[in-house]
């Protein structure tokens, strides 16, 4: 198929089909990272501009290394070494980068809907790579695809989402994915870090995580988003952990064969006990490599000419 998306901003926008394309190509240029030298001329002479308003680490240097391997020119933008500092609008920042010859922005920012702002006044390609806790669309499809690498197929499955589902921008976009991709989603953690039904964007909210955990094909634990709460959403930390932390044996009541997720970065002893930090069922390590390989997917596809 030709794939003719000009900007990824979100999962919802996604078709089945387009989703599907985007995990086939990333999983043929996975083979590349593995070769004794992971390098191909594919994006020769393009421009890739990394705009980093939030910190980062896996997102930022998975995009970095994905568009390096793809021969891809970069350079990184950083707000508190540019002229945002001065008062220089997000506007004006993109467009005099685009003025540079950028073919291709990604993009954090702590404000919901700024690529979707940026997007409507460049003529530049966008990939959203977070914006506040609205959406993660990246992510999301690279826990897609570490789910098919594993399980073979996403229909049918039973994904437990445990955590600050309100505040995650992973959590947005995970069930979005993990829904359009037919498998049911079982999101819990406290009362005051989950959507209400209505806001739950069809996955099942459940107060007790036993219900949650209880034979799931995947569990994906998330980081307490403290910086997004503005006021303290329980009692303490250890509180938390004792409450809804993933030890053995609350991973006991998934499958056998499920997968341990987490996006990072992981507070062990908090989200997760550091009894399961080499747990045989844990694919967090693979699921920082499957992201160079979706990264990689993505530029392709939008600066390849999408065929």
């Amino acid at each position: 198929m030709d794939f003719s998306k000009k900007h990824i901003l979100d999962i919802a926008s996604l078709a089945p089909e387009e989703i599907i394309f985007i995990l086939d190509t990333a999983e043929a240029l996975k083979e590349i990272l593995s070769r004794p030298i992971p390098k191909v001329p594919t994006l020769r002479g393009k421009l890739v501009a990394h705009l980093f308003f939030e910190p980062s680490t896996r997102t930022r240097l998975s995009f970095e290394k994905a568009a390096k391997v793809l021969s891809a020119d970069v350079f990184n933008f950083t707000a508190r070494m540019s002229s945002v500092e001065k008062g220089e609008s997000l506007i004006d920042t993109v467009l005099n980068i685009q003025a540079m010859g950028a073919d291709l922005f990604v993009i954090r920012h702590p404000n919901a809907g700024a690529p979707h702002l940026i997007a409507e006044n460049v003529n530049t390609k966008v990939i959203n790579a977070g914006d506040g806790f609205n959406a993660h669309p990246t992510q999301a499809l690279l826990d897609l695809f570490t789910v098919r690498e594993k399980k073979g197929s996403l229909k049918g499955l039973k994904v437990a989402i445990i955590g600050d589902i309100r505040h995650s921008r992973v959590a947005h976009s995970g069930i979005c994915a993990f829904r359009k991709m037919g498998a049911e989603v079982y999101v819990s953690g406290p009362a005051t870090m989950l959507p209400s039904e209505r806001e739950a964007l069809g996955a099942r909210v459940c107060y007790r995580l036993e219900e949650a955990l209880k034979d799931a094909d995947v569990v994906m634990a998330l980081r307490v988003q403290k910086e997004r709460h503005g006021r303290a959403l329980f009692p303490s930390i250890r509180e938390y952990a004792r409450q809804f932390g993933i030890n053995a044996e609350r991973l006991a009541l998934a499958k056998d064969d499920c997968l341990l997720m987490h996006p990072g970065p992981i507070n062990w002893g908090v989200e997760l006990h550091p009894e399961l930090e080499k747990d045989p069922r844990s694919v967090i390590l693979e699921q920082v490599t499957n992201g160079v390989a979706v990264r990689m997917a993505l530029l392709v596809l939008l600066l390849g000419g999408g065929a």
